[in-house]
């Protein structure tokens, strides 16, 4: 089986090293991943930039773009023949709710599922002052899911989205399937004067809260467990969809 392994946090990250060694033994794994830390780059892809790939050791090719341009380069030029599942990850740091739209991580699944392959993203929460980081534990779960979702494919185009509590795998307190909830931070734009006395800027607080509805991934995890979130490309609101149907569209000025 061909396996295509990606992630956000570049070629070096110590998540997708965890990665390679959870999944070796379920078929051929190529990675191909960002040369550099890609995180929060979301699904950019690299179009007014050359792209620039470089293979650090065998099966293992750093390209100089985003999370989603090394999926689109795995599958469409790096490999041979379509893989049968795509991993990204094992990120450092989650990918709970509203992060789903920002993350690189996700993206690269995504870009996956946009062509019909099966694909996971996985993330492992870490915290600066963390002194043991479980790998393991979330590469043992991405292991479990692999074989599962190859066992029991989802729908084309779907995709799953994996967050592990950073504890032991006897301490996880269990395993849930949920829904994509809301995660909130607190707003920050911290302006900077730099030597020559111009602005710059940094943008993006702390973490604030999850949505505390229950069955949503951040609402499960805050109690310790590990979270399972199917998600689709397809960005449609069918509610507000039926709703839009009945206005009077054809009244709008100019049309006939």
């Amino acid at each position: 089986m061909r396996i295509l392994l990606s992630n956000d946090d570049g070629i070096d990250a110590p998540g997708l090293e965890a990665l390679w060694e959870a999944l070796h033994d379920l078929g051929t794994l190529t990675v191909v991943a960002p040369h550099r830390e890609q995180s929060a780059s979301s699904h950019g892809f690299t179009m007014h930039n050359p792209l620039r790939m470089t293979e650090r050791r065998p099966g293992w090719f750093a390209i100089s773009g985003t999370p989603a341009d090394c999926v689109y380069m795995g599958v469409h030029h790096v490999l041979e023949e379509v893989p049968e599942l795509v991993v990204s990850g094992i990120n450092r740091g989650t990918n709970i709710g509203s992060d789903i739209h920002y993350s690189g991580t996700v993206a690269a699944a995504m870009e996956a599922a946009l062509v019909g392959i099966p694909s996971i993203a996985v993330s492992l929460e870490v915290r600066s002052d963390d002194e043991t980081i479980h790998w393991e534990t979330a590469g043992a779960l991405t292991h479990h899911i692999a074989r599962l979702l190859l066992d029991d494919p989802l729908p084309r185009h779907s995709f799953l989205n994996v967050n592990v509590p950073n504890r032991a795998p006897a301490d996880l307190a269990g395993i849930k399937a949920t829904a994509m909830g809301r995660r909130l931070y607190h707003p920050l734009v911290s302006e900077h004067l730099d030597p020559r006395g111009k602005p710059y800027f940094w943008i993006g607080g702390a973490h604030q809260s999850f949505d505390p509805s229950e069955g949503t991934d951040g609402y499960w995890f805050e109690r310790g467990y590990a979270t399972i979130t199917p998600l689709h490309p397809n960005l449609t609101d069918h509610d507000s969809l039926r709703r839009i149907e009945g206005w009077p569209l054809d009244r709008a000025k100019g049309t006939t």
